[in-house]
């Protein structure tokens, strides 16, 4: 694991997290662990995860993942309490209005929940999908946000169809042939190989798709995310004034390591973690990833 100050201005900040109104028990800094529903204005119940005890952290899953990807790299017993939205359309939340599936809507979501919970203030991130939203809250909702963490970002500050497309194409296999055929068919695809030959982890992924439970919630996403962005232009990014950690590795079809040493860059003070990918081993990986979340979002004092 490589870990290095990032960008131009680089410069190490103070890393104080902020006040957090401690609202309702199920909120509170004491232990707990807790999964609950919530109702959002326009009628869309969604369902989320609540564990440990101490600073608030929304950590975010990624598009198509189950809860167990943003849990497993989270560090355990770290005086953190992670907040874990099921996106729309993600375990058992409901889908809602497809026409509304946005990162802007996610996002709004997101502070949704943490109104929800009474929570003034948290650090928030994610993976892939959960960093958009992350960087988006972090640009636009700058006094919600604490700290920052983007883990293998899929965008920076525009589109990234061409690297998404399997995606898409994945869905439409998945609508016109079902999940059995349309994985068969799908493995053969050119997208599929293209992805498998840079990125057997990515690969897997888009396999993943074709046995999700609810296949029309994985057409609708499919469909829609993979051409929208995090909706934040360059200079909006280059204002973020948080203490920001920005993970990457190697390996990475659809979350080059390039936009991750891009996003470094923009944010001023971001810290550049890379990685071991899962292609090459996943135990390190997994422990890589979380060392670098224990080492940063802890609220300690004085500066990283």
């Amino acid at each position: 694991m490589r870990l290095r100050p990032g960008g131009r201005r680089a410069r190490l900040r103070a890393q104080g997290c902020g006040s957090v109104w401690r609202g309702p028990a199920h909120a509170s800094w004491g232990r707990l662990v807790t999964a609950g529903t919530f109702t959002t204005v326009d009628g869309c119940a969604l369902t989320f995860d609540v564990v440990g005890k101490g600073q608030p952290v929304l950590w975010q899953h990624g598009l198509g993942a189950p809860l167990d990807q943003p849990v497993e790299v989270f560090p355990q017993d770290s005086g953190l309490q992670r907040i874990t939205l099921m996106c729309r359309g993600h375990g058992a939340s409901a889908l809602g209005d497809p026409s509304r599936l946005s990162i802007s809507q996610l996002a709004d979501d997101a502070l949704a929940l943490l109104d929800h919970l009474g929570i003034e203030q948290a650090a928030v991130g994610g993976i892939s999908l959960g960093a958009a939203i992350a960087l988006r809250l972090a640009s636009l909702n700058a006094v919600r946000v604490t700290k920052l963490v983007l883990a293998r970002p899929a965008w920076v500050d525009a589109p990234s169809i061409a690297r998404q497309h399997g995606y898409r194409v994945a869905a439409q296999y998945l609508e016109t042939y079902g999940a059995e055929e349309g994985a068969e068919r799908f493995r053969a695809s050119p997208e599929f190989l293209e992805v498998k030959a840079a990125s057997p982890d990515n690969a897997a992924s888009l396999i993943g798709f074709f046995k999700r439970p609810r296949p029309d919630t994985t057409i609708a996403l499919l469909s829609r995310i993979p051409l929208d962005w995090p909706g934040v232009n360059r200079a909006q990014i280059a204002r973020i004034r948080r203490p920001a950690l920005i993970i990457g590795n190697d390996q990475d079809y659809v979350h080059p390591l390039a936009y991750a040493r891009e996003l470094a860059d923009l944010i001023p003070g971001a810290r550049l973690c890379e990685i071991t990918s899962k292609t090459i081993d996943r135990a390190a990986y997994v422990a890589e990833f979380r060392n670098a979340l224990a080492s940063f979002l802890p609220d300690v004092g004085g500066d990283r």
